[in-house]
């Protein structure tokens, strides 16, 4: 087994893989909806902010000066792309990334490290700022595109061994919060709005297209879009690689591979029980479950387990108190989505 230092490190470049590419692809859609569908701009840039737990943060660097901060997707975009004291910012998700990378360099393939170092040194470059000026569309691309290229080298080109197997268990978690925190904070967006067959079309298309879910959705649905369809879609399609619940459940493999079930001598056995739980539990929701405020129920359930499996890992496999040492920055772990009360108040923003 590796020593826990490494184990720590592959768990974190494989979080932080993810949390860039969801990133990038959460600003592009959100750009993309609001220039297509003249969506209004508060209701589809500030769950941006709350899905990334930046809310708070936002509030005390961008709000204080500027009460409607979050109203200006130009300012929410700076935020969340440049700012270095936002943790889930894509400068500092790739900052983390590479330094993790650096950090394993024996275990990773040449390709792996060389896309990494790429998209690292691009971001910090005149280029990216001219990028970010001249096409936005493209400068998200770039991010996610990279990112998906990394995630495909290291299926390719490294060992099937526990390296990889950290670093697919922390990408496959980080993936099953990220689109729980997407879908439900765009359900509350939709669920505060005027209801409007043609916005709502949008906003859930544009959150399809924020999981990389887009055509195979339309695939399975013959593109007939609906709420609950599209909700279901990312919440439990086993095909789908993106889901919440294909996640959990590629993350279900990697941690028996690391520890096999009948292997009662070694850690792990609290992490790979929660996560099975969690697997099983979202497997038997039906339709109704997955239907008004029932969604929220789900959605939270799941961030706050893998939010918790996450820190049984820490403790059964990477040490106690370390998981600060993998990140160039003082905080590794966004804060989860608000529950429901706060992020309706937050959504609709103070009484005038």
């Amino acid at each position: 087994m590796l020593i826990s230092r490494v184990a720590e490190h592959c768990f974190w470049f494989g979080r932080y893989l993810e949390r860039t590419e969801a990133t990038a692809r959460s600003l592009g859609s959100t750009r993309e909806a609001v220039l297509g569908a003249e969506l209004e701009d508060r209701a589809s840039w500030l769950p941006v902010i709350i899905a990334a737990g930046e809310q708070e943060r936002f509030a005390e660097l961008v709000a204080a000066d500027i009460p409607d901060a979050a109203e200006d997707g130009e300012l929410v975009q700076l935020y969340m792309v440049w700012e270095l004291a936002c943790p889930s910012s894509l400068r500092a998700s790739i900052r983390a990334v590479r330094f993790n990378a650096r950090l394993l360099r024996e275990h990773l393939s040449n390709e792996v490290w060389e896309t990494i170092n790429e998209l690292h040194l691009w971001i910090e470059s005149a280029r990216a700022r001219r990028s970010w000026d001249d096409d936005r569309h493209a400068f998200y691309d770039h991010i996610s595109r990279s990112m998906a290229l990394t995630a495909g080298l290291l299926r390719e080109s490294m060992l099937r061994d526990e390296p990889l197997d950290f670093i697919m268990l922390g990408l496959m978690l980080e993936r099953a919060s990220q689109t729980a925190r997407i879908v439900d904070v765009q359900h509350h967006t939709l669920a505060l709005g005027n209801s409007h067959v043609v916005l709502d079309t949008a906003r859930w298309l544009a959150m399809l297209r924020a999981c990389a879910g887009y055509d195979p959705f339309m695939r399975r649905h013959r593109g007939r879009v609906s709420g609950r369809t599209a909700a279901a879609f990312l919440i439990q399609d086993p095909r789908f690689p993106r889901s919440i619940g294909f996640a959990l459940e590629a993350a279900l493999r990697r941690l028996a591979a690391i520890r096999p079930p009948e292997a009662a001598e070694l850690p792990g056995e609290r992490s790979q029980a929660r996560l099975s739980k969690l697997h099983g539990t979202l497997q038997e929701k039906l339709a109704e479950d997955l239907a008004g405020t029932g969604i929220h129920d789900v959605l939270t359930h799941v961030v706050d387990e893998v939010h918790a499996i996450c820190e049984e890992i820490g403790a059964e496999f990477l040490g106690h108190g370390r998981a600060a040492s993998s990140h160039p920055t003082p905080e590794v772990e966004p804060k989860p989505p608000a529950t429901q009360g706060q992020s309706q108040s937050q959504l609709q923003g103070p009484s005038r």
